[in-house]
């Protein structure tokens, strides 16, 4: 993925994967209606002719969805081509916070997950993989496509929907739970309503001048409440340190970093070990990305947000005030390896050797 110019925004590119009729195009309109006045920009791939799933987004989305369809994405395009769809979505006039790529039913996640991380396009981020699984048809599915395990282990979020309908959810739950990666979250729903935080920072509506959100155009429409949801309550930390971080100690941290961490955002001062730049860091189940960027004032702060599901926040907060270092202001010349590992250089091949 290409480094950003200083000072770019990069909006995050999340796939939404899952096997036909497990829910995805439900939970992506779930997202537009309780965006909290965000702006979604969609790339949607039906597998046929008739793009059934784009219809539906699209009345709510407008301009804003890519439509792609008879065929799925992962076979029919390549990383260039995929660029090129992201920059109908990604220019600064189109005011868009975050996209969406719905896969096919029939697509593998794996490729697409490969394609955004090869990117060139300097004004995206991979922001992790989603994937939806139904829990009425869970064992007649893993049956029938014995890859399901696998498309499992590779997400950073699963939300296992349709729990309504499953009979046995508690023993759904827990088979999902012994297939997923240990940096994976699971989510349990019903009619793909998760909370939107899981997946991008929600704006408040007032934010957004001269143009209703979804919230608006829906406030007061859920009859239902909240009442009756069964996706989990998250956990999040907010940490700041006028303090810089010990490199070494900051990638201890990150490396064991325990089940249910599913995002970590913000800045890091890393003080004498590089006085010109901050680091955005950028992770999102098992990937992890540092972005070097020039200091453009002071104060200089580590600024970080974690947040996962059955996280100990106050226990990851004592971690972090550990990777605090008060050394002299000089620096080990190898003490910054371990982060420059996760500084992608645009001629490095960008493929993530673990996906």
């Amino acid at each position: 993925m290409r480094q950003p110019s200083p000072g770019q925004r990069q909006i995050p590119v999340v796939v939404l994967a899952g096997f036909l009729g497990s829910g995805k195009t439900t939970l992506l309109n779930h997202l537009l209606h309780r965006s909290g006045g965000s702006r979604i920009g969609a790339i949607v791939n039906d597998f046929g002719a008739i793009e059934i799933d784009a219809m539906a987004v699209a009345g709510a989305l407008g301009d804003s969805t890519v439509s792609l369809g008879n065929g799925c994405l992962c076979c029919a395009v390549d990383a260039s081509e995929l660029d090129s769809y992201l920059e109908r979505l990604a220019r600064p006039d189109t005011g868009i916070d975050v996209i969406v790529i719905e896969a096919s039913g029939l697509a593998e996640p794996q490729e697409l997950v490969r394609m955004l991380l090869a990117s060139e396009h300097p004004g995206i981020v991979y922001g992790g993989l989603v994937e939806v699984v139904d829990a009425a048809e869970f064992d007649d599915t893993r049956a029938k496509h014995p890859e399901l395990d696998r498309h499992l282990a590779l997400a950073d979020l699963v939300v296992v929907n349709k729990l309504d309908r499953a009979g046995d959810r508690d023993r759904v739950l827990g088979l999902v739970h012994g297939l997923v990666d240990r940096a994976g979250v699971v989510v349990p729903a019903t009619y793909g309503r998760i909370d939107p935080e899981f997946l991008f920072d929600c704006k408040p509506s007032e934010e957004r001048i001269g143009q209703l959100s979804f919230d608006d155009l829906h406030h007061g429409h859920d009859a239902e409440g909240h009442s009756g949801h069964l996706h989990t309550a998250y956990d999040s930390l907010s940490f700041v340190s006028e303090v810089p971080l010990d490199p070494r100690r900051l990638m201890q941290f990150l490396d064991s970093r325990p089940a249910g961490l599913y995002r970590i955002k913000g800045y890091v001062d890393f003080g004498a070990y590089d006085v010109r730049n901050r680091y955005a860091v950028h992770a999102v189940g098992r990937f992890l990305r540092f972005y070097p960027e020039p200091w453009a004032s002071d104060p200089r702060l580590t600024q970080l947000v974690l947040i996962g599901s059955g996280i100990d926040a106050p226990a990851l907060g004592k971690e972090l005030e550990a990777c605090k270092s008060d050394a002299p202001h000089t620096a080990d010349e190898h003490g910054m390896w371990g982060v420059l590992r996760y500084v992608q250089n645009p001629e490095d091949d960008l493929r993530d050797p673990e996906l």
